[in-house]
């Protein structure tokens, strides 16, 4: 592939994922072109840096209004961009929040999928289309660890409207041709994550009692467990799946489980603080239905496509809680 046909378009470009693949992409060359909503104008701090860059905004990234519920603008977008690479990673992610607004998250993760899966299929050049599935989609898993074979079993909203998407996403390429890898991400977390998830608000209370700013920390079940990686780890993942010859699926995981209780004793460490001094147990942040032990083999993706996380569990909670406490004091 030349320079100048390495064009790929991020949906989803403003979140952490999407910030993380940017970068990457911008790094080996590529124009990106990333789908963004209007409203997401005040929500863009993990691209801001790029788009204060003049040598790289409006030269080699460059941002388009868009609603993944609106086919007529996405197929415009495409369009116009004619990217050789698609990465769809939009969407509600949030599977605590999936029970409480159950619709907009299967018309985001689910319906939105099949509108750009349509959009790619009827592009005159082919385009490379990657889908970000979910270890939700196993849920009440039939096995430990996870394989790309495991039985699709979702207990969350979430987990639901992803097994439709990655469902569709195979259909697509074994009916239509059509060149989509599923990457079957495990949780994934680094300082961009969102401050409504546990890691990263653990990693923040842990920084803020440390500086005096607050006195506790509130959590649901401590004893949750989750293969957590890093996600610059995972973005590299996405891309290399799209560089192999033939589309497939992958589990993207570490195969280690960690309990946030470990999370929160290795963040309280960087710290230097006993952490039971400070947390504290809220039974209604409990998920209605927690899911088994979601752990995964990457054994395929390490074979096929030579890929591996870099770091450690504490190492990664160790750079988020860092991040927090500069954020607070600049020269930490």
């Amino acid at each position: 592939m030349k320079d100048s046909d390495k064009i790929a378009l991020i949906t989803g470009i403003t979140g952490q994922d999407g910030s993380y693949l940017c970068e990457l992409l911008l790094a080996k060359g590529y124009k990106v072109h990333g789908v963004v909503r209007r409203t997401s104008n005040m929500l863009r701090s993990r691209i801001e840096h790029l788009r204060r860059n003049e040598e790289i905004y409006d030269q080699q990234l460059f941002l388009h209004y868009g609603d993944l519920s609106d086919s007529t603008t996405l197929r415009r977008i495409v369009g116009d961009v004619r990217p050789m690479e698609l990465y769809h990673l939009a969407g509600q992610s949030h599977v605590g929040l999936s029970f409480e607004i159950p619709e907009s998250t299967c018309e985001e993760a689910g319906m939105a999928t099949l509108r750009l899966l349509e959009v790619a299929r009827s592009q005159p050049q082919p385009v490379k289309f990657y889908h970000a599935s979910s270890s939700e989609i196993f849920g009440n898993a039939s096995e430990i660890p996870q394989t790309e074979n495991t039985p699709l079993r979702p207990t969350s909203p979430y987990g639901c409207a992803k097994a439709f998407a990655t469902q569709l996403a195979r259909v697509y390429r074994e009916s239509h041709g059509l060149y989509v890898c599923n990457g079957i991400l495990y949780n994934h977390e680094s300082p961009r994550r969102g401050e409504n998830f546990v890691t990263r608000k653990i990693a923040r209370a842990a920084a803020r009692i440390a500086r005096n700013l607050d006195n506790e920390l509130v959590l649901g079940n401590l004893e949750s467990q989750r293969d957590w990686g890093r996600a610059q780890d995972y973005v590299q993942a996405m891309w290399l799946m799209l560089q192999h010859e033939t589309a497939d699926d992958y589990v993207v995981a570490t195969g280690e489980t960690h309990s946030v209780r470990e999370f929160v004793d290795a963040a309280f460490a960087v710290v230097d603080l006993p952490w039971e001094k400070y947390v504290k147990h809220d039974p209604s942040f409990d998920r209605p239905t927690e899911p088994a032990r979601l752990v995964g083999c990457a054994d395929k993706i390490r074979e096929t496509l030579s890929w591996k996380p870099a770091g450690s569990f504490r190492q990664l909670v160790h750079e988020m809680v860092e991040a927090e406490l500069a954020a607070i004091d600049p020269r930490f």
